[in-house]
């Protein structure tokens, strides 16, 4: 509760509507749960109330918290707390509508659920069902069935567009409650999997998961801390790691940086600590933070960020605005994603779905309105072969006038040079994961020692750091940052 006071203060200064959440995690009917009782969420609760919140939410992000469950917790908590109870829910296993109507019969005052044509599996619980479920009841949420009927018939259409991007998951999965994974995290590491070639290993990505978590000791999985135990989960499968190979002290293992940061402290610290020999192999001797990570961060120069972002992209410093400096220091990678993909091709958010994820087809005309009343009518007419240099000609009409610009097809100019593989001799380091190198920090010549960090690589947002397991001088590398390498590659090698 200490790591959301700030957060929790500020909402509340600023006239918001204070909700404070409650992830649940555990099975509070287990006779067996030892960690997440009714006397952790009680606690928290009262904790919530006398921060100040308004209302308070039960987060239930892995659709694992069962009927009788949720009634009890729904009940237990009206009576200790004063604020309205809100309960959210996503429905992997098919059956969190009779979750939903449990806490509703127990007195829930908000509930989650998601349009008919975007709910079950690892998204919300169907509305329409729940307000079929109640209707006529003391309940009756009185919402107009046509007018449901209608809001759905819309988003039907809509989700035709994100086709390509749908998970691979016909029907709900009672699995769930073994791993007990976020709806929310499901899917993406689902296509995190697809990237790293083990999509096909996935029963073993989700025993992995589960063993994980109790690694760890049963920690709260929800973002960011449910990314520390997917990371690891895809990390041990890629490499063949079992549980006894991960605690083992001998056991050389190349955590990737999410974990590292997670037993640093960086995220807080979890209810019961971290199990202390892992924690130990973790951070190689570092000294891990005992408080709040946020006491001894540093202060956030503003003005100084803004002059960077402003240098950065070309811009006149008042043309930074507030919302781009949060969003940097935030999150600076993905923002400068962002920006640096706005600076080149301009507000994208312009166009329409289909044409953002696929591109028109040859003859088809668009309309985009770049602002108020002005509108661009653009026909695509031709599209060139590639040159040799991987470019193409693009034949357009713009407002009627034919123009043309040459684009590089990053595919046709793919770099096809086969790179060398490690063949395991002695000195060699190979890629332990497929993606793309991040930074490089050591060069041909230099000394390492046994430990030092060689080299980051990034996956579908996952970074992995690769260890020098020996003394030795860099004898050749193979690589540089930005460079994209498969599994086993041959990154450096050592002389002999």
């Amino acid at each position: 509760v200490e790591n959301m006071r700030v957060a929790i203060d500020a909402v509340i200064d600023a006239g918001a509507i204070c909700e404070a959440t409650i992830c649940y995690s555990g099975d509070v009917l287990s006779p067996s749960e030892d960690k997440y009782t009714l006397g952790y969420y009680v606690d928290m609760a009262k904790q919530f109330e006398a921060a100040g919140a308004h209302t308070l939410a039960i987060k239930d992000m892995a659709g694992v918290a069962r009927p009788a469950a949720v009634a009890k917790l729904v009940q237990t908590l009206k009576g200790e707390v004063s604020l309205p109870i809100h309960f959210h829910t996503h429905d992997t296993s098919g059956g969190q509508v009779a979750a939903v109507l449990a806490a509703s019969d127990a007195g829930v005052d908000i509930i989650d659920a998601a349009m008919d044509p975007l709910s079950g599996l690892t998204s919300q619980p169907n509305l329409g069902t729940i307000v079929e479920s109640l209707r006529g009841l003391d309940r009756d949420t009185q919402l107009p069935r046509d007018t449901l009927d209608k809001i759905s018939h819309y988003w039907e259409g809509a989700r035709r567009h994100y086709a390509a991007f749908e998970a691979d998951m016909r029907a709900g999965s009672s699995d769930v409650f073994e791993h007990a994974m976020p709806g929310g995290q499901y899917t993406n590491l689902r296509q995190q999997a697809r990237s790293l070639g083990i999509e096909h290993r996935w029963p073993d990505v989700v025993k992995r998961y589960a063993e994980v978590n109790q690694l760890f000791g049963n920690i709260v999985k929800v973002t960011p801390s449910s990314k520390v135990v997917g990371d690891m989960a895809l990390f041990m499968v890629s490499h063949n790691l079992t549980p006894e190979d991960v605690i083992d002290p001998e056991k050389e293992v190349a955590f990737p940086d999410s974990v590292v940061s997670f037993f640093r402290g960086d995220l807080g610290q979890p209810v019961g600590g971290f199990p202390e020999k892992l924690q130990a192999k973790v951070l190689r001797g570092e000294a891990p933070l005992s408080e709040r990570p946020g006491a001894s961060l540093p202060p956030v120069d503003f003005g100084k960020i803004r002059k960077e972002l402003a240098e950065t992209f070309g811009r006149a410093a008042e043309d930074v605005s507030d919302k781009d400096i949060a969003a940097y220091v935030l999150y600076p990678k993905v923002f400068l994603d962002f920006a640096s993909h706005r600076r080149d091709f301009g507000d994208t958010s312009l166009l329409s779905t289909p044409v953002f994820f696929y591109g028109p087809e040859v003859g088809e005309e668009l309309s985009v309105e770049i602002d108020a009343g002005k509108r661009l009518i653009i026909r695509l007419l031709a599209v060139s072969d590639p040159d040799a240099k991987g470019r193409r000609t693009v034949f357009f009409e713009l407002n009627g006038q034919p123009r043309n610009v040459v684009v590089q097809d990053v595919h046709a100019a793919a770099d096809s040079t086969a790179r060398p593989v490690a063949t395991g001799a002695p000195g060699e380091v190979a890629a332990p994961m497929p993606g793309a190198i991040v930074t490089v920090n050591f060069k041909v010549g230099d000394e390492v020692q046994k430990g030092d960090v060689l080299l980051s690589l990034e996956a579908m947002k996952m970074e992995t750091s690769v260890y020098a397991d020996q003394d030795g001088k860099v004898e050749e590398v193979f690589i540089k940052a930005g460079d994209q390498v498969d599994a086993k590659d041959l990154l450096l090698k050592f002389e002999a």
